[in-house]
């Protein structure tokens, strides 16, 4: 079977994402109002080329990532807490179930309470795509791209890019083994070389693009899970087919909807490198 030949242009496709952003800023109201007193910390990632494990093929080059800023954690259950607090239109039984499934913040007592199964210090989670990046739009930033999350978490403590660490590796797979049950963990993990923190271990993430990575359905893939497609443009594969936890990772985002919520998905948000000096 000949391969396919049509190009992933470098800025990464995203009509998909581009109408779910056009929504969500439908959905924006106001959202003008400063979430907390104290402003989260974001920590510098710089430029780099980087060879993502989402590739077009053999012989990929790598692409140039610009600088950027990423939060250090998660936003927390008090973090968006405050956030609906300030934007009533973001609480549950507010948002239109367009915006926001039924489990939108199902975990919290009410609509304004967190209670006993939502820790303040915990990462929020049954948010929904829509719900992430008005909070972060709220905080004057965004969802952060796939490849800048990936460019984020290939880091280690002491390394820039881990990735073919065996003990690293090792780590990440120790935690995809875990069962989920019993009760996230408080954000504030160790920080890798970057001062990010919590990139592995605590919950899955949402990405601006996540629509732009789908599964392939194609019959001729069914014997090769690792294949992807991007945006239909063209098809793609794993770089690295070791990297089972990405993978697993990608299939994750690949499944949802933008209205969607789980009870391991949360956020962070990211920000253009000179919107960090504001």
């Amino acid at each position: 079977m000949s391969r396919r030949n049509d190009a992933v242009p470098q800025a990464w496709p995203m009509r998909g994402a581009r109408t779910l952003r056009r929504l969500t800023m439908f959905a924006l109201i106001a959202v003008t109002a400063p979430l907390s007193a104290a402003p989260p910390a974001y920590h510098e990632i710089p430029v780099t080329a980087f060879t993502s494990v989402i590739s077009e093929g053999e012989g990929s080059r790598a692409q140039m990532v610009a600088a950027y800023a990423l939060r250090e954690e998660p936003v927390t259950n008090a973090q968006f807490l405050a956030f609906v607090l300030a934007h009533p239109q973001w609480q549950r039984g507010q948002a239109p179930a367009v915006f926001a499934d039924a489990g939108y913040l199902g975990h919290w007592q009410s609509a304004s309470v967190l209670g006993k199964d939502a820790l303040s210090n915990q990462p929020v989670t049954r948010v929904s795509w829509f719900a992430a990046q008005a909070f972060c739009e709220a905080e004057g930033a965004r969802l952060p791209s796939w490849i800048e999350w990936e460019r984020a978490a290939a880091a280690s403590t002491t390394t820039a890019d881990a990735r073919n660490d065996p003990r690293w590796r090792q780590q990440l797979l120790d935690w995809y083994a875990k069962p989920s049950r019993g009760a996230l963990a408080s954000v504030g993990g160790a920080a890798n070389l970057y001062g990010v923190r919590d990139l592995h271990g605590l919950v899955w993430e949402w990405v601006d693009d996540y629509a732009a990575m789908m599964v392939s359905a194609d019959s001729r893939d069914q014997n090769d899970p690792d294949r992807l497609k991007f945006c239909g443009a063209a098809a793609l594969s794993m770089r690295d087919r070791d990297n089972y936890a990405l993978l697993m990772r990608i299939a994750m985002l690949s499944s949802l909807k933008a209205a969607d919520t789980t009870t391991s998905m949360g956020f962070r948000c990211a920000r253009d490198l000179k919107e960090t000096s504001k």
